[in-house]
């Protein structure tokens, strides 16, 4: 069986095929490019894994309070290496990279400090961490203020407003740095380094902190080589690997870092308790693999900005721009289009590909979101997923693929649920 044949007993029609054939053969510079990144920071891990002496004793499992955890420390070490931080907090008991983030908010703002986001409105989730939607237990019903200002029209820093924003009492900035349910374009680093500058230059002593979710390993560099105080993420996304299943890391200064443990664990505990699980393996090995995996997730996001903006939907980013996250947003304009593509990125998967995802109430969201993602570890965002709440303007979020080959079916067979479900109208597509 060839491996034309072999797609169509995976239910990909000719004409789908050539046409994402033809696309790919277009993209090879591209790739190769990506191969490169991945290479360097490949190299970046490895070094960072050889100066803290990391041993096969790292991976040995620890119960109860996880004192003396070698293991967990020198993990928290090779991430401070990797992100040129001066300490780590890399924990399985942070469940999300929402959780991280609320983490690193809540241990280091107090009742009267504001809270300031440069970049608009943050991810839908951190609304009830923040308050902007009212919630039990939000910064908000602890004191702290929170303003944002709004990106300019073409998505860029209104640093007019940002100046007249940061006051005597923003003790801490928040960047996000990815795009979340939104069409505006990532940041890249140097973007965010220079966002930073700008504000340090007003106000030295605020603390920046950069929502680093599906960023890592993207580019050469990463926020925290730029001027952040603090990077946060989760590791069920870029830096697990596909290997963690579950976890999050948050790097930066030491007092920074030392505050959200408290907020993590108790006051005059910090990180020196917390039990291993016997999961360090999973997470120094995912670390391990992680540009590598990224490379491959980043190869099916041009893949799919192109194959879509060839059938005419507007794309972020285009097919041609650079890239500063896994993230490829395409609007389809319907609430059948979002579905179809979702389903068909379900199809596609290794695991649960004969579940039809339909959208639902999720918790955290103010619209029905629907969520594609047939994964080994519940909710991964590496791997191959996509989701989208079911409002206006009807964007698909699609990101993941602990491979390229997973990505690419995951895309055609994406076509092929818009095709059969009629969303690919005459006129409207060269398939």
């Amino acid at each position: 069986m060839d491996i034309n044949a072999m797609y169509e007993t995976l239910g990909i029609s000719r004409q789908v095929l050539d046409f994402g054939k033809e696309i790919e053969e277009a993209l090879k510079d591209r790739f190769k490019e990506i191969d490169e990144t991945a290479e360097y920071n490949q190299m970046k891990v490895i070094k960072a894994m050889q100066d803290n002496r990391v041993s096969d004793i790292h991976f040995a499992a620890t119960t109860g309070y996880g004192y003396n955890d070698l293991g967990r420390d020198t993990l928290e070490d090779v991430y401070a290496g990797v992100f040129r931080t001066e300490s780590a907090l890399v924990r399985p008991n942070l469940i999300s990279g929402t959780h991280a983030l609320s983490i690193a908010l809540s241990g280091n703002l107090r009742p009267g400090d504001e809270l300031l986001s440069p970049v608009g409105k943050p991810y839908d989730t951190l609304e009830e961490v923040i308050g902007i939607r009212d919630s039990v237990g939000s910064l908000k019903e602890y004191g702290v203020v929170y303003r944002q200002v709004d990106l300019l029209s073409d998505g860029t820093f209104d640093y007019e407003s940002i100046a007249r924003a940061v006051n005597e009492k923003t003790k801490l900035v928040t960047i996000q740095r990815s795009k979340g349910y939104d069409t505006r374009p990532t940041f890249s680093v140097a973007q965010i380094g220079e966002l930073i500058a700008f504000i340090k230059k007003i106000k030295p002593d605020v603390i920046c902190m950069v929502d680093n979710c599906y960023g890592e390993f993207v580019e050469k560099m990463e926020p925290s080589d730029v001027g952040a105080d603090m990077v946060v993420g989760s590791l069920i996304k870029n830096p697990g690997g596909g290997l963690a299943p579950i976890g999050g890391y948050i790097a930066g200064r030491t007092d920074c870092i030392e505050r959200a443990s408290y907020r993590l664990s108790a006051p005059g505990l910090g990180k020196e308790v917390g039990a291993s699980l016997g999961l360090n393996q999973s997470f120094y090995q995912g670390l391990f693999l992680s540009p590598t995996v990224v490379a491959g997730a980043l190869k099916g996001a041009i893949f799919a900005a192109n194959v879509y903006e060839k059938l005419g939907f507007p794309v972020v980013p285009n097919g041609s721009e650079s890239r500063h996250d896994i993230i490829q947003a395409i609007t389809l304009g319907t609430p059948e289009g979002v579905v179809a593509f979702c389903q068909g990125i379900q199809a596609a998967a290794p695991v649960d590909s004969f579940v039809t995802p339909e959208p639902w109430d999720m918790p955290g969201y103010d619209a029905p979101v629907i969520m594609a993602a047939g994964a080994f570890v519940q909710g991964s965002s590496i791997e191959l997923s996509a989701d989208g709440p079911i409002k206006p303007p009807y964007a698909v979020y699609f990101q993941g693929g602990l491979t390229w080959y997973h990505a690419k079916l995951g895309i055609l067979k994406s076509m092929q649920k818009l095709l059969e479900a009629g969303v690919l109208k005459k006129g409207y597509t060269q398939l």
